[in-house]
């Protein structure tokens, strides 16, 4: 998404003197906001496949009747009660002072999630909190709750996707607040549910924010993104993006282009 966010700053610029909404706006900030989204964002979209995986490993690890604290080359994971059919469960991630994940991140930290069932179950709800967590150099605070809402008439899995009072804090002690409130639909990857990284899945629904410059941002899935989890990428679908006062930006990437103020552009990969 960085990649596409770039040369909005140029258009958004450029559109701004032409229209004079600089008297309204500072785009710097706007700039900024949006450059802080791509980063929040990346890190609670990670937070969710990882959570995600941890429930699933959990569950293949009550089956084998593993110890209640494994770990292999990564994060120590407890499990409480370690049992098949005992909820709710609670499954803590333990990253220590750091552990270099598959996606390339490195993770500090405690991350606790609360599962009311396991993660293919009908109405299952995953909910992680946080305590002293990073992702790279970013603490991350606030709720992450997962829902399992059935199948699909596609008979794809589908999840609510809620974050409540996110909020990551950077090295330098600048904050960003963020929200979502998403359905996020898997369609690949499903048969083979202890290898998150083959996965795609769609996202549907709203994500809002504050930057650390008070500019508020709120981004509307016009059509789902089509996520890739490794490589990380956004095959297809359009994002509605409004930001401070500019409420008329189109991120289309099924054709690649960005729409600001009526005006399309074409954009690279």
């Amino acid at each position: 998404m960085k990649k596409i966010i770039v040369p909005i700053f140029a258009i958004l610029f450029m559109n701004c003197e032409e229209n004079e909404l600089t008297q309204s706006i500072d785009s710097a900030k706007a700039a900024d906001a949006l450059t802080e989204y791509v980063t929040i964002s990346k890190v609670f979209q990670d937070l969710g496949n990882n959570s995600g995986d941890a429930v699933l490993n959990a569950e293949n690890s009550t089956t084998l009747s593993k110890s209640s604290t494994t770990k292999d080359e990564g994060p120590v994971v407890t499990i409480s009660p370690l049992d098949f059919t005992t909820f709710p469960k609670t499954i803590t991630i333990d990253y220590q002072t750091g552990v270099l994940c598959q996606d390339g991140i490195t993770r500090r930290g405690v991350a606790t999630i609360v599962s009311t069932g396991w993660y293919g179950e009908v109405d299952s709800q995953h909910t992680t909190t946080f305590s002293d967590y990073y992702h790279e150099d970013f603490k991350v605070e606030g709720i992450h709750i997962v829902k399992n809402l059935g199948k699909n008439e596609e008979d794809n899995l589908e999840y609510s996707v809620v974050i409540q009072n996110g909020k990551i804090t950077t090295s330098t002690g600048e904050t960003i607040n963020y929200t979502e409130n998403s359905t996020r639909t898997w369609v690949v990857g499903i048969d083979t549910p202890l290898n998150i990284w083959d996965d795609e899945y769609l996202l549907d629904g709203v994500q809002t924010g504050t930057s650390s410059k008070d500019v508020d941002y709120t981004l509307t899935t016009e059509e789902p993104l089509h996520f890739d989890l490794l490589p990380r990428s956004i095959k297809s679908g359009i994002l509605d993006v409004d930001v401070a006062s500019i409420e008329d930006i189109k991120i289309n990437y099924t054709e690649a282009t960005i729409t600001i103020l009526g005006k399309t552009y074409e954009i690279g990969n």
